[in-house]
This record gives structure tokens, C-alpha cells and sequence, in this order.
């Protein structure tokens, strides 16, 4: 790109036209020894954590969609649909008083090359699949020089988070929609992250399979 264009983009702060001394300030500016809740996870939800399990295992595990059954807090009962690839479960977080929970429909989405699984969920329908987990799988030979996995993984504040957009689809009587939770998705989420790295690591260091049986 000619420097001519870059001269015209407002807010670029590069060190031709900010040196240091200006962009330090700038900087310090941005960090805080406390941080909003909703500057952090307002609108993504960023989660981390090292897993001791070798990466292609590690993806094995997480790119079958029922492994959700296993580390998720609470998905439970999944089970094919007619639809290929797509599987019907059960949320307890959306449970009412005299129902198993909110039904959930979940695609996963694979990348073995790039180490990738993401899932497509949504609560209700299986139409439109909007809620989208992404995860990332690295070596953490390459990151952090030792054997194992760093899971990165971000959630998107879609804006169907705060209105239901099938509010004909939903059961009669629920307390709540899954947007309810966002504010609790970072913890949530960290939670289950750890969930996670409990099971495969259990299994890899006892030299289980970290897929188990019931999946194959």
C-alpha cells in the first residue's frame, strides 16, 4: 500500500507518524490495573488454558460433537438428528419447572490442518445455527517449548443473544433465553475449559484413549 493512502486513514498509529514517545502514553492509557466486565466480555468472550494432551488427540476428542456430553456444564443427551452431521441435546440451564431443559441442536465444524473445531449451535430450531463457539487447538511445543495443547476459545455477542429470534419455537413456560447468561459466559466458559483439560488429561496421563470407547 502506498504510504500516500496510509497518510489518509484517520487513527492509524504507526511509528513514522507516532514515535515513541508519543505512543507510550497511549498505551499506558489502555491498561488498567481493573477492567469492566463488559470491556473484557462485553462483546467477545475470550477463554484460555494449556491442556497437557498431544494436539491431533486432543482434536479427535473435541471434533466429535459428543464430547460436549463429557466437559460442558450442563449439554447433556445428544443424539443424531435426520439431518447429517447435526445432533439434538439438551441444555439443563434452560430447564423449567417440569422440562429436561432447552433443546439444542449443535454442528461441528472441523479443520484438522489448522487445528480448528468450531460449534454451531443454536437453542430451539436447527435451522439457523447463529450461537458459534470457536476453538483453536495449538502446539504448545511451538508457544510455550513443552508437550501439549493450548485451547484458545471465543464466543461473538450476536445480537440474537438479547431478543429470541423464533420466539414461536420456544417450549411454553421457560424462565429463561440463553442470552440471559451472557454475562456469565467468561467464568462459564472457563469453567468448562477447565472441564476440559481435567478429562483429557486424566486420560492421556493414565494412558487412556482420550476419545473414549462409547465414542468410536
Amino acid at each position: 500500500m502506498p504510504m500516500s493512502t496510509l497518510d489518509q486513514i484517520d487513527g492509524l498509529i504507526r511509528i513514522e507518524t507516532s514515535p515513541k514517545e508519543k505512543a507510550t502514553p497511549v498505551i499506558m492509557e489502555m491498561m488498567r490495573s481493573v477492567y469492566p466486565h463488559d470491556d473484557v466480555f462485553g462483546t467477545y468472550c475470550t477463554v484460555n488454558e494449556y491442556v497437557d494432551c498431544p494436539p491431533d488427540e486432543l482434536f479427535d476428542y473435541m471434533s466429535d460433537t459428543r464430547c460436549l456430553e463429557e466437559w460442558t456444564y450442563s449439554l447433556r443427551g445428544f443424539t443424531p438428528t435426520d439431518e447429517p452431521d447435526l445432533w439434538l441435546a439438551h441444555d439443563r440451564l434452560g430447564a423449567g419447572p417440569d422440562g429436561p431443559g432447552s433443546a439444542i441442536y449443535t454442528r461441528t465444524v472441523a479443520n484438522r490442518e489448522a487445528l480448528t473445531v468450531d460449534y454451531h449451535c443454536a437453542w430451539d430450531q436447527g435451522k439457523h445455527l447463529w450461537m458459534i463457539y470457536l476453538m483453536r487447538i495449538v502446539d504448545a511445543q511451538v508457544v510455550f517449548d513443552k508437550p501439549g495443547s493450548v485451547v484458545l476459545w471465543t464466543n461473538c455477542h450476536h445480537p440474537f443473544y438479547d431478543r429470541n429470534p423464533y420466539p414461536e419455537t420456544a417450549p411454553a413456560g421457560r424462565p429463561v433465553w440463553v442470552g440471559d447468561f451472557w454475562d456469565m459466559f467468561g467464568p462459564g466458559h472457563l469453567l468448562e475449559l477447565r472441564n476440559l483439560k481435567a478429562i483429557a488429561e486424566y486420560r492421556h496421563r493414565n494412558g487412556l484413549p482420550v476419545t473414549p470407547n462409547w465414542m468410536r
